[in-house]
């Protein structure tokens, strides 16, 4: 056949350290149908300041892929939710070959046609908190490319008729595919009048979706006469592809023929005819609705080159396990994202008989529904039973539904079908099932009624149970409970919600809670936050009594806001709230820096014109509100105010020194018991916050920030302005014919040089 290639490529993604699956990068893709082969090329580089990162250390990438809907993951082995299904996906580990480059490739041979969803992430790190812009950080990018090779112009086999073939010497295989509609119970493929060499050297393949692989449903012509392959309850609204396939080493060609028949369920005593009317003309109820695409109305499509359709007989031998019942549709009513009910008409109560099963579609849209947790819950009405041993099963199945005739054993699983199994009774009257990240397209649901005897389940006789039933889609899994937070994200234009677990919380659904934080210790990481921020009296007590009153003000300020901002961050349970958390927050970064601000400008003792009008104070309330404003956790927005305010001090101390000649402030006493451990605490206070805080000991080491950032401010507030008073004349200068009397206080650095005065202007 003839091939063609399409080649598909993502955006380079910055990759995280998983901690929940909010921290996952998520790829979206959509293979086209025909496609025989996908080859996922996963490209991972480093980068550090822009530049390739051949310093940063080497980290193993876990790459996990999944069709219809995204992967559910759990890296860290914790626990799922109680009644919660978890479907399969494939997962890749990436090692790196090169210091900053690594490629891996991944294949999947005849893939299922649709979305498909590639979930990336780091290993867990140590959570460590890091200063934004402090030094340059290792990232790690990563960009999935597609390449996808897909047939063209397959031949269609239009049920009842007959395709002639004739395979060359040097063609080992033919390839077919057949539509399916709905209400169709069992797909019948045999091939006639096979003539070969030795015999009827063919295999015969059948696949729903997709082209049969080595392991799909196989049966040996040689061995079996009549070649007939049947695929009961097949799936509706799909294509199946038949693979008629030559035994190596058979010369010469080998001509055959190629028929399908289907059974439409509906009419169970009947195969599908050629065209067949269509289910309105057949006065089918309308929970039966239309096949859609390739429908049987439809005429026959154009026969291949090299092939002949006719007509062929149908047997009209159905058995009556084939039967199917009608389906009874919901009504999808969206409140939200990923919020969704399914009503049931005439519900939400059903009277399950005991003679046949109820049968129930939800229907999900494809990609908008895939990325929320799919919900059912069944409720038996106890007093319905009647005193009778009766229990309830329900098999949920996507894209076709499974009624068991076996009383004997109930189960929701075939050979090429899997389900999810539900069954409620008197001693258990409430049964749930979540399945997150479902997949999309219909959902059936099945319900059935048996009685528990001697040998096992039997039909009930004259017993109809009533079963509230509740089918719902959500965002999260019971909205990730009281130590989560259900976040809605996006990834180009899809879709998904997942838990972001707090307080030490983990699991799907914030549920796991092996490494929980007890009520004690939240209680006491809170009350360490908050009451380290009462070390800011002793300086507001120091600045009311120099008559630093506006400095006294600004501590008062920052030991409110840092105290509720601390009581309102809280990741448990024991948190208090005054106003709003970006608010808290704002004026807690805000009184901390101007803390800073406003203690280095009194070390400055600037010139009473300046101070006095607080021209200082206010242009530094408006850097440092701007700053904020543009990044909260930026070094630089942060560190650039309070290296300006130092600029100041520096400049104005140095102007002291230059003109008095001599070191500013001059006395030793005021350096060694003052300014430098003022100035080594502050410094000890900024590496442990820079280096040392992390995730697990956040609340003990940014209490100990609290204590020496207040701490370091008691040491550096300049002592109290004195009032000038005359200590005895310096030794007198003689020049211009005056003679100047200083204050020696100013000298001495005593007193604030605002205060201090020319004493007198002698003449000579």
């Amino acid at each position: 056949g003839l091939f063609v290639t399409d080649y598909f490529t993502r955006t380079p993604r910055k990759l995280s350290p998983f901690r929940s699956f909010a921290s996952i990068e998520l790829f979206h893709f959509h293979i086209p149908e025909d496609t025989v082969i996908a080859v996922w090329n996963l490209i991972t580089f480093k980068e550090q300041g822009g530049t390739f990162g051949d310093q940063c250390p080497d980290r193993s990438i876990t790459v996990y892929f999944r069709s219809g809907a995204p992967s559910v993951i759990n890296p860290l082995h914790t626990h799922f939710p109680r009644d919660t299904a978890v479907p399969g996906s494939f997962a890749l580990t990436l090692t790196w070959t090169l210091p900053n480059r690594t490629t891996g490739v991944f294949n999947v041979t005849s893939p299922l046609p649709g979305d498909w969803f590639l979930a990336a992430h780091l290993p867990k790190d140590e959570g460590k908190i890091s200063v934004k812009g402090l030094y340059e950080e290792c990232q790690y990018l990563f960009q999935p490319q597609l390449i996808v090779q897909r047939l063209v112009n397959i031949a269609v086999l239009y049920p009842g008729h007959v395709t002639e073939q004739i395979m060359a010497p040097h063609n080992r295989s033919c390839l077919y595919k057949v539509f399916v509609p709905s209400y169709t119970s069992r797909v019948l493929v045999e091939v006639l009048r096979c003539r070969g060499a030795e015999g009827c050297p063919l295999w015969l393949r059948v696949r729903a979706k997709a082209p049969p692989l080595h392991n799909s449903t196989t049966l040996d012509c040689r061995e079996h006469t009549p070649c007939q392959l049947a695929q009961d309850l097949p799936f509706w609204q799909h294509w199946y592809y038949v693979l008629v396939e030559k035994h190596p080493g058979v010369p010469g060609t080998v001509s055959f023929q190629v028929t399908v028949q289907l059974t439409d369920c509906s009419r169970p005593s009947l195969a599908r005819p050629p065209f067949l009317p269509s289910s309105a003309s057949m006065n089918m109820p309308h929970s039966f609705g239309s096949a859609g695409g390739l429908t049987l109305g439809d005429s026959p499509p154009p026969t291949s080159p090299n092939s002949t359709k006719h007509p062929v007989p149908i047997p009209v031998t159905s058995p009556a396990r084939e039967q199917c019942w009608p389906v009874r549709p919901t009504l999808r009513n969206e409140l939200d994202t990923f919020s969704v009910h399914f009503y049931i008409f005439f519900g939400p109560n059903v009277s399950v008989p005991p003679d046949r099963p109820a049968v129930f579609v939800i229907n999900l849209l494809p990609v908008l529904d895939s990325g929320g947790v799919l919900n059912l819950e069944l409720r038996l009405n106890v007093s319905s039973l009647c005193g009778e041993n009766v229990t309830v099963f329900g098999c949920l199945n996507h894209e076709v539904p499974l009624t068991s005739s076996d009383n004997t054993s109930v189960t929701c699983e075939t050979e090429s079908l899997a389900g999810f199994l539900l069954s409620v009774n008197a001693t258990a009257s409430l049964s749930r099932l979540r399945i997150p990240y479902p997949q999309t397209g219909s959902w059936y649901l099945s319900l059935r009624s048996l009685c528990a005897t001697e040998h096992g389940f039997e039909p009930c006789t004259n017993v109809t149970a009533e079963v509230y039933l509740r089918a719902y889609l959500s965002p999260c899994i019971n909205d990730c409970g009281i130590y989560g937070q259900c976040k809605l994200l996006r990834t180009n234009n899809y879709l998904y919600a997942a838990c972001e677990c707090k307080a030490g919380w983990n699991g799907w659904g914030c549920t796991d809670n092996a490494e929980a934080f007890s009520y004690g210790f939240q209680l006491l990481s809170t009350l360490l936050l908050c009451l380290s921020n009462v070390m800011f009296v002793p300086p507001v007590a120091i600045a009311v009594r120099s008559h630093y009153l506006m400095e006294a003000a600004v501590y008062i300020f920052t030991m409110f806001f840092s105290t509720f901002y601390h009581a309102c961050d809280q990741p448990g349970i024991v948190v208090f709230c005054i106003m709003e958390y970006d608010v808290l927050q704002f004026c807690d970064f805000l009184g901390s820096l101007m803390s800073v601000w406003v203690t280095v400008i009194a070390m400055a003792r600037l010139q009473p014109v300046v101070k006095q009008a607080s021209v200082l104070y206010l242009l530094g309330a408006m850097l440092l509100s701007m700053a904020l404003q543009m990044d909260r956790h930026g070094l630089w927005n942060l560190l650039g105010p309070s290296l300006f305010a130092l600029g100041i001090m520096a400049v104005a101390w140095t102007a002291r020194t230059i003109r008095r000649r001599h070191c500013y402030p001059p006395t030793w006493k005021r350096w060694a018991f003052y300014l430098c451990p003022g100035a080594l605490i502050a410094a000890a206070a900024v590496l442990l916050y820079a280096f040392v805080e992390t995730e697990e000991n956040y609340f003990y080491i940014h209490s100990i920030w609290h204590l020496l950032i207040a701490g370091s401010v008691g040491f550096l507030l300049p002592p109290r302005a004195k009032t000038s008073r005359r200590l005895g004349p310096l030794p007198r200068r003689k020049g211009c014919g005056y003679q100047l009397c200083v204050n020696e206080q100013e000298e001495l650095g005593l007193v604030d040089p605002a205060v201090a005065s020319i004493n007198s202007i002698c003449t000579s």
